[in-house]
């Protein structure tokens, strides 16, 4: 079917009436001042058309320029294209001893750059994105546009967050909402673990609701200093003990690692594990713009009419 997407700017033909009447008007004008005699010697010629014949380009020049930016469509109809995805939901520790350097740059840096290591691997998963402390807030909606879920990370910056705490609880019941419609709900957690020793309330909550976590664990055994509220220099290291909950709830544990290997056998071990369950069906439109055409005929036209000089009569 055959269409305008602007058909507004048909209405601008309408100035072709009085334009062409100008027109006629001014040759009439012209041609009663002067005898034909004297007329045919002052008058100027093009080199390869009339006034007439160039007067009528340029009108055509206008009105194909009018058809361009009133944009004609060609539909060809609907095209339907069917996807499956496996959702899962990744966490990002902001918590005040992810600012740690015991990890260069420090933890939240090596944290967002394995992260993006993490999506370049992913095959058919779509992502949603959490940032978590002592509360946890979304970040992104489940999506496949791992490039804008790279931006927002990147942006993400302590100037702007102001939390304390770990609470992995938090985490899962997020999870457990955004994820709800899913048999097995998927959690990477990138965190340094926290200060907690024991994670019982947190495995019975993954295993009551099917969420299966997967933990990427950032810090050193040496750890790093941060100043608690009171300005005392606190001494943090990384937390092995929140190992037991993903080994409890069907997922896997792995360190930091300089290794870019590790977070690649990691996406493979989540891209091996799950396959989707079901279907989703986009459906797009098939249209071709034509806009080109009348554009170019209009602006080999005009140039026709502009560049067609005229010169006087000896």
């Amino acid at each position: 079917m055959f269409y305008f997407k602007n058909i507004e700017f048909l209405y601008l033909l309408l100035l072709l009436i009085p334009l062409i009447y100008l027109i006629r008007q001014k040759k009439d004008f012209v041609l009663g001042q002067f005898s034909k005699e004297v007329f045919d010697k002052i008058e100027f010629k093009n080199n390869r058309f009339s006034k007439k014949t160039r007067a009528i380009i340029l009108i055509c020049s206008f009105s194909f320029i009018v058809l361009a930016f009133a944009r004609p469509i060609i539909n060809n109809g609907e095209i339907k294209i069917k996807s499956s995805f496996v959702n899962m939901l990744v966490a990002v520790d902001i918590s005040k001893s992810m600012m740690i350097n015991d990890v260069y740059p420090s933890r939240f840096e090596f944290e967002k750059n394995k992260l993006f290591s993490f999506l370049d691997e992913l095959k058919n998963i779509r992502v949603g994105l959490v940032g978590f402390s002592s509360q946890t807030f979304l970040i992104s909606p489940l999506t496949e546009d791992f490039n804008s879920l790279k931006f927002l990370v990147k942006n993400l910056s302590f100037d702007y967050l102001n939390l304390k705490g770990t609470n992995i609880n938090s985490v899962l019941e997020v999870t457990n909402d955004l994820l709800k419609d899913e048999k097995n709900k998927i959690l990477l957690i990138f965190t340094d673990g926290g200060n907690k020793k024991k994670f019982d309330e947190e495995i019975a909550y993954a295993k009551t609701h099917n969420i299966n976590v997967y933990i990427y664990n950032i810090g050193t055994k040496k750890g790093g200093i941060i100043k608690d509220d009171n300005g005392n220099a606190v001494l943090v290291k990384i937390n092995e003990d929140i190992k037991k909950l993903a080994l409890n709830t069907n997922g896997a544990y792995m360190e930091q690692s300089l290794n870019q290997d590790d977070i690649k056998q990691l996406s493979e071990v989540i891209n091996n594990n799950y396959k989707a369950s079901t279907q989703s069906e986009d459906v797009i439109k098939d249209q071709k713009e034509l806009f080109f055409y009348p554009l170019i005929i209009a602006i080999i036209l005009f140039f026709m009419g502009i560049f067609s000089l005229p010169r006087r009569k000896s």
